[in-house]
This record gives C-alpha cells, sequence and structure tokens, in this order.
C-alpha cells in the first residue's frame, strides 16, 4: 500500500516535473512535503474559524471572482479573496508543470479554502468524508469528466491533515460494482425533469454513486479495508484524482484546494480512467 503515495521532491510549483503522469493516472496521490503555500502580509490573521459564514461548508472562490461562504467584510474579505486567488495561480501552475498536455482541455472549478476542523463536523454517513470513498455528485453528473484537485496544508498550529488512502479502483470496482444497484433509465430522465440532477445520469454516473455509497455504507470495508494512513503536514502540497483514489479525511484544519476537471479523453493514457476501468469490467458503453 506504501506505493499509493508517490513522495516528490519540489519546492517550486511551476518548475516542470516528468514522470508523474502515469502514477497520478493510476490514481496514486502526488505528496510535495516540502511544496509552501507563502502567506504574505496580514494572511495568516485569516487563519481562523469565524471567517466562515457558518451557513456554508467552505469558503470559495469563483471564476468571476466572486467569494463566497465568507463571514468576513470590507478588507478583510479583498485578503481572502487575493489569498485564495493566488493560491488558484500556483495550483494551476503545478498542474501545467507536471501535466502540460492536460492544459488546452483543463476546466477549472471554483478554489476553495476550508478552515473548519475537520474532527467537529457532524455529518449524514454519506456526506461523511472521513469515510473511504470515491468522489461523486448526485446533482452532478459528469459522464466520465475526471476531477484533479491540488491540496495545501495552511496550519499555523502544526497540526497534520490525515488521509487513509485505499486500494486500485480496479480492486474496488472488482469489490463494489457487483453489489451495484441497476441503472434504471427512466428514472435518470426523471431525476432531470424534476432538476433534482443538473443534467442527465449516465450509467457511469450512477456506478460512481453507488461506488461512493457502497463504500461509505460497508462498516467492516471502513475498519479492515486496504488503505494506508498519512499525514500531510503545514507546508505540504498533494494531488490526486479525486474520484479514482480512495481517501477518506480524518483531522485537519485551514486546507486550500483547487479543482480541475478534465474530460476522460484528453488524459495520457485515456485507458487509465475509471470510465475505461468501468467499461472493460462491464463490457459495455458507459456513456
Amino acid at each position: 500500500m506504501k506505493d499509493r503515495i508517490v513522495t516528490v521532491d519540489s519546492r517550486d510549483w511551476a518548475r516542470p516535473i516528468t514522470g508523474l503522469v502515469p502514477e497520478l493516472e493510476a490514481g496514486k496521490v502526488l505528496f510535495f512535503p516540502d511544496l509552501r503555500f507563502e502567506l504574505t502580509g496580514d494572511e495568516s490573521r485569516l487563519l481562523r474559524a469565524d471567517v466562515r459564514d457558518e451557513k456554508s461548508r467552505n469558503i470559495s472562490l469563483r471564476n468571476d471572482g466572486v467569494l463566497a461562504g465568507a463571514a468576513v467584510q470590507g478588507d478583510e474579505k479583498a485578503r481572502l479573496a487575493a489569498m485564495i486567488g493566488r493560491f488558484r495561480t500556483q495550483a494551476c501552475a503545478l498542474i501545467d508543470a507536471i501535466a502540460p498536455a492536460y492544459k488546452p482541455a483543463l476546466r477549472r472549478a471554483p478554489t476553495s479554502f476550508r478552515p473548519t476542523q475537520v474532527e467537529s463536523r457532524v455529518q449524514s454517513w454519506r456526506a461523511d468524508d472521513r469515510r473511504l470513498h470515491v468522489d461523486a455528485f448526485p446533482s452532478r453528473p459528469n459522464r466520465g469528466e475526471r476531477i484533479l484537485r491540488v491540496f495545501t496544508n495552511l496550519n499555523p498550529a502544526g497540526e497534520p491533515r490525515v488521509w487513509r488512502v485505499g486500494e486500485a479502483f480496479e480492486d474496488i470496482a472488482r469489490r463494489f460494482v457487483p453489489r451495484a444497484k441497476p441503472y434504471v433509465a427512466w428514472q435518470a430522465r426523471v431525476l432531470k425533469a424534476l432538476h433534482v440532477t443538473k443534467s442527465l445520469r449516465t450509467e457511469y454516473d450512477h456506478l460512481m454513486l453507488q461506488l461512493h455509497d457502497g463504500m461509505k455504507s460497508d462498516a467492516d470495508y471502513q475498519r479492515t479495508g486496504p488503505q494506508i494512513t498519512q499525514p500531510f503536514p503545514p507546508g505540504s502540497t498533494w494531488v490526486c484524482y479525486s474520484d479514482q483514489t480512495p481517501h477518506a479525511v480524518m483531522s485537519g484544519q485551514f486546507m486550500m484546494e483547487q479543482t480541475l476537471h478534465l474530460p476522460a479523453e484528453a488524459q495520457v493514457d485515456p485507458t487509465a480512467s475509471p470510465l475505461a476501468i468501468l467499461e472493460r469490467q462491464l463490457g459495455r458503453k458507459l456513456t
């Protein structure tokens, strides 16, 4: 299981790094222990829980520059937006340095700052990210589009962000796909018509949700399934495909996150995508 974490010696967000794409596309975590996001000026004063609006899970900077989920106003809000925006620039530079072939096809999602302590969150079992899972979203079908994420730990008290990282996606599919409920096309059409989903849920999207829920609901798998515990200390950065890498966030506070979306066919090796893996296992198209 230790090979699920690939340690990379780099302190430069924009320095080209070769040879990492096959590891990334195999669902491994790229861990940069010394790649620090440097705070400037008074930004360290923003590392406190009350900058987040209690009604929002995280603070996010949209692509149009609008900051959502923040409780602060005025100069503090402007500094918070600038800090998150600077992280977005550096996170995107890191992906360009690792996988320059992705750049023409990447689609950038909002950037988030997560000041809440993980251990204090109270959630349903489906929403509880302390359970091993792969990312899939009920209201946002993506037809196989990849979810690529860059994380960095800003914790000023020296506390790590602790993850559990699980087995390869192929093994998860072999374990959980046979348990999945069958896809029903008319139900997917009804969900779209009622605006429960933003677009039509394909069989791929259905299966990914089944994997997400199947993993989280299986208490024995959570305890005994193949996994490794990985602490990410302050000043470190890590990258993975969160729709392919089974992960659980066990503890930590004050993290930045950038999500990027990539069509599966734009991967360097499209056959390594969850869509391709599931289609091979089932012997049919899923989108």
